[in-house]
C-alpha cells in the first residue's frame, strides 16, 4: 500500500494535517459555532421541493454565474447592491480562497492579527502566499493605528480584518474600518461571518466610497445553513470580476443555489433565533463571570473563557460528559458556542461540577 510519505507532495505540505474540528457523536455539540435551530419543517418541505423541481434538469450544468442566487443576495444584503456586487460559493471558505487565488500568490502576502480565525493560514499555504501576522491589542481588539502600521511595515496586498472575530468575539467600530481604508490603497477584506449577531453596523455601508474594500459573509451561522456551503461576498464589480477568472468551472450545484434561495425567502423566520442566540452566549458570559472566569467580551454567537491551568484536561472532562466545546485560541481558553438553553444549562453545571479540579477558580 503506498503512503502519503511516497508520494511526491509539496515540500511546505509534507507534515501538515488536513484542518478539521472534531466531529463527534455526543449530546452536547458547542464547538463549531453552528445554530442549533434547524430550518422549520414546512422550509425543509419547500427546500425539498426545489431540489426535486430541478432534479430533471441535472443532467444539464447549474448556472456557472449564479446569477439568481446573487440577485437575491443582493436584496438581501441592500445598500443598493446588485447581482454584480455579489459573488457566491461554497461557504466563505471557498470565497477567500477565490480572493487569495486572484489577488495572492508568489512574491505576495495576506496581512491578518492574532488570534483569529485558524484557517487563513491556510488559505495562504495552499495559494503559496506570504501569511503574515500582527498582534492584536491585550484585549483582543485592532484599532487604526495598529492595522496602518502594520501594513506600512509588511507591504501586504491584502488585508483581512474579522469582525466579530473568531475564536475572541471581538468587534470592529465602523469609523474604525473606514479609517482603515482611508489610510490604504491595499485590499481590505472585512470577514463579517458572525455579524448577523452584533449590534454594530456592517461595512457595507462602505462600499461605495471604497472601491478596494470586500466584505466576506456567510449563511452557515444565522441562516442555520452550515450544512448547505454557501458563502458569498459584497465588492465593486472589478473584485468581482477577478474571482470569476479564478472560480472552477460550474463550483456551485444546482441544489446549493437551490436551497440559498429557499433559506433567503424566509429570511425573517431563519433569522429569528439570532437575537436569542446572541442572548444565551451573553448570559453563559455573564454567568462564567460570576464563577470567576475570564471572560472575552464578544459580540457573536459564541464565547471565550478561561483561564485553565490545564485547557485540555477540561476539554476531555466536558467530553466525557457527552459535552464537546472548542480547545482553540490564546493559551488557556476554551471556546464554547451558543446551543438551546437546555445545551447551555448541561454546560453551566457540568462546569460546577468540574471547578474543584480546576485550579485557579473557584469550587
Amino acid at each position: 500500500m503506498i503512503r502519503l510519505s511516497d508520494l511526491p507532495l509539496r515540500e511546505d505540505l509534507i507534515g501538515q494535517e488536513p484542518y478539521g474540528a472534531p466531529q463527534l457523536d455526543v449530546p452536547v455539540v458547542l464547538n463549531v459555532n453552528e445554530n442549533p435551530y434547524p430550518p422549520s419543517p414546512a422550509i425543509r418541505h419547500e427546500m425539498a421541493a426545489a431540489v426535486v423541481s430541478l432534479a430533471g434538469g441535472l443532467n444539464r450544468y447549474p448556472d456557472r454565474e449564479a446569477t439568481a442566487l446573487r440577485s437575491d443576495l443582493a436584496h438581501y444584503l441592500g445598500h443598493g447592491l446588485t447581482a454584480a456586487d455579489i459573488w457566491v460559493a461554497n461557504g466563505s471558505n471557498e470565497v477567500m480562497s477565490h480572493l487569495l487565488t486572484a489577488f495572492g500568490g508568489p512574491g505576495r502576502k495576506v496581512l491578518t492579527f492574532t488570534p483569529t480565525y485558524s484557517m487563513y493560514p491556510e488559505y495562504a499555504r495552499n495559494t503559496c502566499t506570504g501569511y503574515v501576522t500582527v498582534p492584536r491589542r491585550a484585549d483582543y481588539t485592532v484599532d487604526t493605528e495598529l492595522v496602518l502600521r502594520a501594513i506600512a511595515e509588511h507591504d501586504p496586498t491584502l488585508v483581512l480584518i474579522t469582525t466579530p472575530n473568531n475564536p475572541t468575539g471581538t468587534a470592529v467600530d465602523l469609523d474604525t474600518i473606514e479609517a482603515i481604508a482611508q489610510g490604504t490603497d491595499k485590499l481590505i477584506v472585512v470577514d463579517e461571518a458572525y455579524q448577523e449577531f452584533s449590534s454594530r453596523p456592517s461595512a457595507l455601508e462602505l462600499l461605495d466610497r471604497y472601491p478596494r474594500l470586500i466584505v466576506s459573509r456567510t449563511m452557515s451561522k444565522a441562516f442555520a445553513l452550515a450544512g448547505g456551503r454557501i458563502g458569498y461576498l459584497a465588492a465593486a464589480p472589478a473584485i468581482v470580476d477577478a474571482c470569476r477568472i479564478v472560480r472552477l468551472p460550474y463550483h456551485l450545484s444546482a441544489q446549493t443555489q437551490a436551497i440559498a434561495r429557499v433559506a433567503l425567502a424566509h429570511s425573517d423566520e431563519l433569522l429569528a433565533q439570532v437575537r436569542a442566540l446572541a442572548g444565551e452566549a451573553r448570559a453563559f458570559e455573564a454567568w462564567a463571570r460570576g464563577r470567576r472566569y475570564d471572560v472575552v467580551d464578544s459580540e457573536a454567537n459564541f464565547s471565550l473563557i478561561g483561564r485553565f491551568p490545564d485547557r485540555h484536561m477540561v476539554w476531555q472532562d466536558l467530553l466525557d460528559r457527552g459535552i464537546l466545546i472548542r480547545e482553540t485560541g490564546p493559551a488557556g481558553y476554551l471556546r464554547v458556542s451558543a446551543g438551546t438553553p437546555h445545551e447551555m444549562a448541561i454546560l453551566r453545571s457540568a462546569l460546577d461540577e468540574l471547578s474543584p479540579k480546576l485550579e485557579g477558580n473557584p469550587a
